[in-house]
């Protein structure tokens, strides 16, 4: 295992220093290879790091910074005003190289924005895409982009999108030919968005993908392709939704408080034990299906590794983002997609 170093936005996302400095501890422990770079403000970092051990500490550098860049006012002002920002510094430290990767829970646009500044785009690559692993019924996982990063996608870049999920699958699932498949209304073929069939029709061109035609969002979870390409609109709604459904279903089997009000006191009686006894039967094939193991999506396509946590990710939901951050480093992810593109 390779020693390397990450640089983390401490204040990004919604808990800050409560949640990612607590993460980074563990993720220490976990992985004697690992150095951390700690991006935020000192004052209020300090307090989670007094009474950590000799050995995890030297493997920490804090850098202190007062501002947290925020997308309150649009992008464009969002973006001017990063300077000095914990985000900002965290992505310059791997430019400089510094670090190999960085982690933040703030926002999307704005670390999107700031990598393509700062880090560029791979070679020959329009648009970076959010990807994720998502689960599958089968015990498998699926990929799945663009997650949010662009709205509005062009059919070259959902071409794109296709090739880079491609190598990235080969890599993080060991296959050989990934299923491809583009995200859609129907099956049909005359279904859908203009953009999404011409997409459709340059997919097929490639012969080095093993395109499959349309997916619908009822079969996301099915283990019915590999790679699921979609523009980021729609596949951020389908990824939080997936999401939201799976951790209501969590909710009304573990909490009895949980349960919707039209759920008469006898039919509680019968739901809380059968719901305790799906829980311990099935325990292992539902505990995959948590979005917290899935959190950590990556800006595809840039020449250094980004992750981006989700902004209400708990502990164990953003040690999921340390460790997807560590894998794409030491699987050297980036030059892998970029040596794949230049051969198609």
């Amino acid at each position: 295992m390779n020693r390397l170093t990450l640089a983390l936005d401490v204040m990004g996302g919604d808990f800050g220093p409560r949640i990612t400095i607590p993460a980074s501890l563990q993720a220490l422990e976990q992985d004697p290879m690992l150095d951390i770079m700690l991006f935020g403000d000192s004052r209020i970092m300090s307090p989670y790091l007094a009474n950590i051990p000799h050995h995890l500490r030297q493997r920490i550098s804090l850098h202190h910074c007062e501002r947290v860049v925020k997308n309150q006012q649009g992008l464009s002002h969002a973006l001017r005003h990063s300077k000095g920002s914990s985000m900002r510094l965290a992505i310059e430290a791997v430019r400089d190289k510094r670090a190999q990767a960085c982690v933040s829970g703030g926002d999307t646009a704005v670390l999107m924005g700031l990598a393509k500044v700062l880090l560029q785009p791979l070679a020959g690559i329009q648009r970076p895409a959010l990807v994720s692993n998502i689960p599958t019924i089968d015990g498998k996982q699926s990929i799945m982009l663009d997650l949010g990063a662009n709205i509005d996608c062009s059919a070259e870049t959902l071409m794109q999108f296709a090739q880079m999920g491609a190598i990235f699958a080969e890599n993080s699932f060991n296959l050989v030919y990934p299923r491809v498949a583009l995200l859609n209304i129907g099956i049909e073929e005359l279904k859908g968005l203009k953009n999404i069939r011409d997409a459709a029709a340059l997919i097929q061109q490639q012969t080095q993908l093993n395109y499959i035609g349309y997916i619908e969002g009822n079969y996301l979870l099915n283990g019915h392709a590999d790679v699921i390409v979609c523009d980021g609109f729609a596949g951020n709604i389908a990824l939080k939704t997936l999401e939201g459904t799976a951790k209501n279903i969590f909710g009304l089997l573990k909490n009895r408080n949980a349960r919707p009000s039209w759920i008469k006191s006898g039919l509680k009686k019968l739901l809380v034990p059968c719901g305790k006894y799906l829980l311990k039967k099935y325990a292992g094939q539902l505990s995959q299906f948590n979005p917290d193991k899935y959190n950590g999506a990556s800006l595809l396509g840039l020449t250094a590794v980004v992750v981006k946590s989700h902004g209400s990710a708990n502990q164990a939901a953003f040690l999921y983002a340390i460790r997807q951050a560590a894998w794409q480093v030491r699987s050297d992810i980036p030059n892998k997609i970029l040596a794949g593109l230049e051969k198609k």
